[in-house]
């Protein structure tokens, strides 16, 4: 896997709002690399070199590059990807938007209208995202916010889960019969994991 890449950019070009590829020469070799538009600012071809963190992504026989400023911002890529629904193209467009600080201050206090500057990203996909990252983002320095889901107490488990999903839009009867189909022994974050599941091909 590729973690870093430093060599000369020889081309740029837009892909979207949210992406600019670039082809970065490293002793001969060009890599085709995606990054946000701020990191492609300073990206001119054929003047200087330049060092960016690398996530390699492996998907059905294809290798995309995606490349960062830094480590930070790597990182918050990487664990947008590991939340439900979300891609590369959408991880892209968030950190795009929100750098590693900012979007550790977004998913810390819950700021749902936030996260909805992501073009894409509605109230709705919003709440759902933050609930799931915060356990995730503990690492970039966000605090716990009023989405917070407690992590034991079956009955304490159960309570928060359904306020969650009632922030999240669903109706009390919803909630109540996604709860009583999943087993009483589990931690309130597994318990909106499932409920989740459960819920999501209704709407």
């Amino acid at each position: 896997m590729i973690g870093s890449l430093r060599g000369l950019v020889v081309e740029r070009r837009s892909t979207g709002d949210h992406a600019v590829e670039l082809v970065v020469d490293v002793h001969g070799v060009g890599y085709r690399v995606l990054v946000p538009p701020r990191v492609a600012a300073s990206a001119v071809p054929g003047d200087g070199e330049m060092q960016l963190a690398v996530h390699t992504h492996v998907r059905e026989g294809s290798i995309t590059l995606y490349g960062f400023s830094g480590p930070e911002e790597r990182e918050s890529f990487e664990l947008l990807l590991g939340a439900h629904g979300v891609g590369p193209a959408l991880a892209l467009a968030i950190v795009s938007v929100h750098g590693p600080s900012r979007l550790a201050e977004v998913v810390g206090s819950g700021d749902v209208d936030a996260l909805t500057l992501v073009p894409g990203v509605g109230k709705k996909t919003a709440a759902r995202l933050l609930i799931e990252l915060k356990s995730r983002f503990d690492r970039l320095g966000g605090e716990i916010g009023p989405l917070e889901v407690a992590s034991g107490g079956t009955a304490s488990a159960a309570a928060d889960v359904s306020e969650a999903l009632s922030q999240l839009g669903y109706g009390s009867e919803e909630v109540r019969a996604v709860l009583r189909a999943l087993p009483s022994e589990a931690s309130a974050e597994e318990l909106l994991r499932m409920a989740l599941r459960e819920l999501a091909p209704r709407r």
